[in-house]
């Protein structure tokens, strides 16, 4: 089953995102559903374990892939330029990151490590950027790059323009289409938009079932014709189905307050018969704000139960319900009932 035309619209262009006035023109071709490539860098999934989840994303119509060296040390983007060489380049989106690495082939919390993240790189400085997107482009197998996010700035906010003058550079050079900002948090990205022209950003987790704090970034940035990327939709696995033992939200173990949260959203989810991870997905996708909406899996199985659950239909009900309980914002846009019929 293929993904329905409406989250998944037909692609076929030339992306050049960054161009002189072509921003908000070229954003509006952009697929609404997109692969993010973070699980797949990990090194306890074998390549074509990987590359099986790819190949097996390009069959249900994914046109639209975003990655980092970050993810395994560059074990993802090898991964991916591997499993795109069938593809026409311009049949797809593409989009990587600069600024932040580690060893290759690493996982977050390798075995010798005391805290996550312990062996990551940060790096804005010209000469890193240049060769950050060189490498990606060896990995990729491509010869552009449609976006490039300046990736984890958070406590590099002036450092990280040092990058983005290089990604500018590199831009004119026709090596990258849009300049981009990638991260978990609003402030950053808010920050950034107002120093520097940003064609696209990628927030993850800060529009989901749990947490709106995105909101007002996102509906501005689509007034001013900026490219809106939604990732983390189940806030690092909380949202993927409930009950779970050992839930996670934002990476580390969930709080007794989002747990609480996460249940009294599921309990009116389970009233519909409605899973949780459904309405979490399609709750993000309604957001007209947001261009491309990213799902991670990390197998073939997961990656169908994803897609599949956007053909879900879910009764307006549920979404009343979701609101009269405060769960979610009144008003919060709706997928329509018949989505799975479009």
């Amino acid at each position: 089953m293929k993904i329905p035309q409406r989250s998944l619209p037909p692609v076929g262009l030339v992306n050049r995102l960054g161009q002189p006035g072509a921003a908000d023109v070229a954003a509006k071709c952009w697929p609404r559903v997109g692969l993010g490539c973070a699980s797949l860098g990990s090194p306890a999934l074998a390549n074509d374990e990987a590359e099986a989840v790819i190949g097996a994303a390009i069959e249900r119509g994914i046109r639209f892939f975003d990655v980092a060296p970050l993810y395994g040390g560059g074990l993802a983007e090898e991964r991916l330029g591997r499993a795109l060489r069938a593809l026409p380049r311009d049949d797809y989106i593409l989009c990587t990151k600069t600024g932040v690495t580690r060893p290759y082939a690493q996982p977050p919390m390798p075995p010798d490590a005391t805290r996550r993240r312990q062996f990551d790189r940060w790096d804005y400085g010209i000469d890193a950027t240049r060769s950050s997107v060189r490498t990606s482009l060896q990995r990729l197998q491509v010869d552009r790059l449609d976006v490039v996010h300046l990736h984890d700035v958070e406590d590099h906010l002036d450092r990280c323009l040092e990058a983005y003058g290089e990604l500018a550079r590199l831009r004119d050079e026709g090596l990258v289409g849009a300049i981009g900002v990638g991260s978990n948090l609003v402030q950053p990205v808010e920050h950034l938009l107002e120093r520097a022209d940003i064609g696209a950003f990628l927030l993850a987790g800060c529009y989901t079932l749990l947490d709106q704090s995105g909101t007002a970034l996102m509906h501005g940035a689509r007034e001013r014709g900026i490219a809106v990327i939604a990732g983390g939709v189940f806030n690092s696995g909380i949202l993927a189905a409930w009950p779970q033992a050992d839930a996670t939200y934002g990476y580390l173990p969930a709080r007794t307050d989002v747990l609480a949260r996460t249940a009294r959203i599921a309990a009116i989810c389970d009233t519909h018969r409605v899973p949780i991870g459904a309405a979490a997905l399609q709750f993000v996708l309604a957001n007209a704000s947001i261009t491309t909406v990213l799902i991670g899996p990390r197998s073939v199985g997961e990656l169908h139960a994803n897609l599949d659950a956007l053909c879900l239909p879910i009764p307006d009900a549920l979404w009343v319900a979701l609101e009269a309980a405060c769960l979610i914002p009144h008003g919060s846009p709706r997928p329509h009932a018949d989505f799975a019929e479009a």
